[in-house]
């Protein structure tokens, strides 16, 4: 079949009218579906950005629950470090304390042993003055150079009575 052809040219104006009106009917419906698929991907982007927003808040709350958590921390550590600096003083005072004591006691045992070689030649002079003495009246020598130590006794400790159960009841008759 051939194409309509208009008789008039009424009719062709009214035909063109027609092809323009259908031509912009297809435009608007595919406009409108243009429009519903921008309202569909704005309304998921909106959804997107809501949940974004609620998961941003949740995160600036996490990081300001961190920062606190870390500014607590460094508190402690702060105060470790204050600690560990008071314990090592402290242990250098008693480290020279003790220090000190040890010199004292070294001083004290070098000053004793003065005092026993003092007294060990003392006494030795001693003998020899004794032993001279005897010689020149002709008494027996008491020493023979050697001492005898006695022995140092230990405190006997005091023996308990094991008393066997039963035993030993006070009576209060």
């Amino acid at each position: 079949m051939a194409p309509y052809v208009p008789r008039t040219r009424a009719a062709a104006a009214l035909r063109m009218k027609q092809i323009t009106l259908d031509n912009q009917d297809r435009t608007i419906r595919r406009i409108r579906a243009q429009l519903a698929t921008e309202r569909r991907g704005l309304d998921a982007t909106k959804k997107e950005l809501e949940e974004t927003q609620v998961a941003l808040e949740a995160s600036h709350k996490v990081i300001a629950g961190l920062t606190d958590i870390g500014l607590s921390m460094t508190k402690k550590i702060e105060r470790m470090k204050v600690k560990k600096q008071q314990v090592r003083a402290n242990h250098m005072e008693c480290h020279q304390k003790f220090q000190a004591r040890i010199h004292e006691a070294e001083d004290s045992m070098q000053a004793q042993h003065l005092i026993i070689e003092a007294l060990v030649d003392e006494k030795d002079s001693l003998l020899q003055t004794i032993h001279g003495l005897q010689e020149a009246n002709n008494a027996p020598a008491p020493f023979d150079g050697e001492w005898e130590e006695e022995p140092e006794e230990e405190p006997e400790e005091e023996e308990i009575e094991d008393i066997p159960l039963g035993e030993g009841e006070i009576d209060d008759e």
